[in-house]
């Protein structure tokens, strides 16, 4: 677990633990919900967007990401690593 992870942990355990599943799924759609709502201000309305408002929920959603990725014992720097390494292969073509 890296050390962001290990801050999330932390913190959720001093909460009292984490919830169920679905319960973390619905908090992160949550989450995603009110940074595509940040994002939308920005796209539409030159001008009316926040970006410390923005960062906040992108902050948001990766702590909610982080949360279901510890309650699997998932490391998130490990999955993120995963990925660029399939996007790097499947994508190169696609980006040309």
């Amino acid at each position: 677990m890296n050390e962001l992870q290990k801050e999330v942990d932390a913190l959720v355990k001093d909460f009292g633990g984490y919830w169920k599943p679905f319960e973390m799924l619905a908090a992160l759609l949550e989450e995603l919900g009110e940074f595509s709502d940040e994002l939308l201000k920005f796209e539409r309305v030159k001008g009316e967007g926040n970006i410390e408002k923005l960062e906040e929920e992108l902050g948001d959603v990766l702590f909610a990401l982080m949360c279901i990725a510890n309650y699997y014992d998932l490391n998130v720097e490990e999955a993120a690593r995963k990925s660029i390494l399939k996007y790097r292969e499947r994508d190169r073509e696609r980006w040309k």
